[in-house]
């Protein structure tokens, strides 16, 4: 399937018309922005055997693209239980990149990182604490725009926002 074109937007529905491939089970998340910083969005959903058992997305005025993939991903283990058997996708590799890789040693180190301070820093403490504590929901990165119809969808939640200007861009399912 080929990328998106970076002005198309598609909603939900038009997603699950037009993709079909990848994984049909798990959580998969996406966060954007409109510049950078500008306003963004984050959503989420969580699919078992093709079926959304839950999804969320909301919008900060003001914010950056890593912020807003963070917030998917924190969102999302929130609403995980703890005993979720399921693994959780995410389009960013550095938000992946630090949570598997580079967090245990910030924390061992104090959340110090030896070339300077760790961005974020607020939100990569919490969803490192949420993916610690969802021991059989491992986060993975998935490719973005490839035509996963999953992470599709959860770009087209995190994008609610970009359509909906000025409307009340949360929702929970």
């Amino acid at each position: 399937m080929p990328a998106r074109r970076k002005t198309e937007f598609l909603s939900p529905e038009e997603v699950l018309r037009r993709h079909t491939g990848g994984p049909d089970t798990g959580v998969f998340t996406d966060g954007s922005c409109e510049g950078n910083p500008g306003p963004g969005g984050w959503g989420y959903v969580w699919v078992e055997d093709g079926r959304i058992v839950a999804e969320d997305f909301g919008h900060e005025p003001e914010t950056t693209n890593n912020r807003m993939e963070l917030r998917a991903l924190i969102e999302a283990y929130r609403r995980l239980p703890e005993d979720a058997r399921v693994p959780v996708y995410s389009d960013s590799q550095l938000c992946v990149k630090t949570i598997n890789e580079w967090a245990p040693g910030w924390e061992r180190r104090g959340w110090r990182r030896r070339t300077g301070p760790i961005a974020n820093l607020e939100l990569v403490r919490e969803l490192y604490d949420l993916v610690r504590r969802h021991p059989h929901a491992p986060l993975r990165w998935i490719a973005a725009h490839e035509g996963s119809r999953w992470n599709e969808y959860a770009d087209a939640l995190a994008t609610t926002y970009l359509r909906e200007k000025g409307g009340n861009s949360g929702g929970r399912r």
